[in-house]
């Protein structure tokens, strides 16, 4: 189980334009699963070197302490017909073995077929119970139940109904997504019975993510009221910073339509995620800008923190 494999039962969540290799390979050296999206990669040769690059700085990672616990890494491949670069991704995901694929967006069977042909697993984000059925039945290895208050496109359904309705049908993995940015939520997550939590705001704020300093710098001033979720960006709803919106010159309450949806990062897309920048309303967990280290470490002290309360409570 992928879980045997960490450190503190997280993965540091594939963001777009900030995910990259040097989140990646920290977050992994620090005992937890990092993940980027195949399309941050803006074409497919600077890919082939993201993945070369990752493997590389892991495989040595492991050679230079043969005893610590060095996390699987992972990729974010969107699966919907939309995606232009789908297939020859898909080629290089057979290619590099990357140990951990998350799909997006659509059917995965065909990449279920390629992963467990090296051993590797494949697990689906999903926002409602008809499409963890789907995927389900395609065979994959782990559900992602992005719930109410996550970041980027998130869902809205309640983590509990969620979790408990999954549980019905589905004995694999299962990773729970929205409004975990702390320790204590992490061990919540675990509590609900979800094996590992999907953290992405959180490691927004860390120094080796790509995001830009005043994008990480909202984040420490963020709250709540200062998450809106809109289909007004993108097409899609998804959950993001209001003052973003007002520095990129838009109106929060009287936001037009984006018009067209499109799933796939095109350059109109990718203008309004790189303006307009996501966060999930579990933003009042950040508190400043650090490494991924620091900042591992401190979730992994609040978990304990709080498994320690609960057991003193029982006691």
């Amino acid at each position: 189980m992928l879980k045997d494999h960490v450190q503190l039962p997280v993965i540091a969540a594939p963001m777009f334009l900030v995910s990259g290799t040097e989140m990646v390979i920290e977050s992994c050296k620090q005992g937890i699963i990092g993940t980027f999206p195949l399309l941050n990669a803006r074409t497919g040769e600077q890919l082939e070197r993201w993945m070369t690059e990752v493997k590389d700085a892991l495989d040595q990672a492991k050679q230079d302490d043969p005893e610590a616990t060095i996390a699987p890494w992972g990729v974010n491949l969107i699966v919907h017909r939309s995606n232009a670069r789908y297939e020859e991704d898909l080629e290089r995901i057979r290619q590099f073995q990357p140990p951990v694929v998350i799909t997006s967006l659509g059917n995965p069977t065909p990449v279920v077929e390629v992963v467990h042909s090296y051993g590797g697993i494949v697990m689906s984000d999903v926002i409602t119970t008809k499409h963890a059925k789907k995927a389900a039945g395609a065979g994959v290895d782990g559900l992602i139940l992005v719930s109410s208050g996550a970041g980027g496109h998130g869902g809205l359904l309640n983590p509990m109904a969620f979790i408990a309705e999954v549980k019905q049908f589905f004995d694999g993995t299962i990773v729970l997504a929205g409004c975990i940015s702390s320790g204590r939520e992490v061990l919540a997550a675990e509590v609900l019975g979800a094996d590992l939590a999907y953290m992405g705001t959180r490691f927004i704020a860390t120094e080796e993510a790509m995001a830009q300093p005043e994008y990480k710098q909202m984040l420490v001033e963020a709250n709540t009221d200062d998450i809106l979720y809109t289909d007004a960006i993108s097409g899609v709803n998804a959950n993001f910073l209001i003052p973003s919106m007002q520095a990129a010159g838009l109106d929060p309450t009287n936001l037009q339509p984006a018009g067209e949806v499109d799933v796939t990062h095109t350059k109109k897309e990718a203008k309004s995620w790189k303006d307009v920048w996501s966060a999930g309303q579990g933003v009042t967990s950040v508190k400043t800008v650090a490494s991924i280290k620091d900042t591992v470490k401190e979730i992994k002290a609040e978990y304990e923190k709080a498994a320690d309360e609960i057991s003193a409570k029982r006691a």
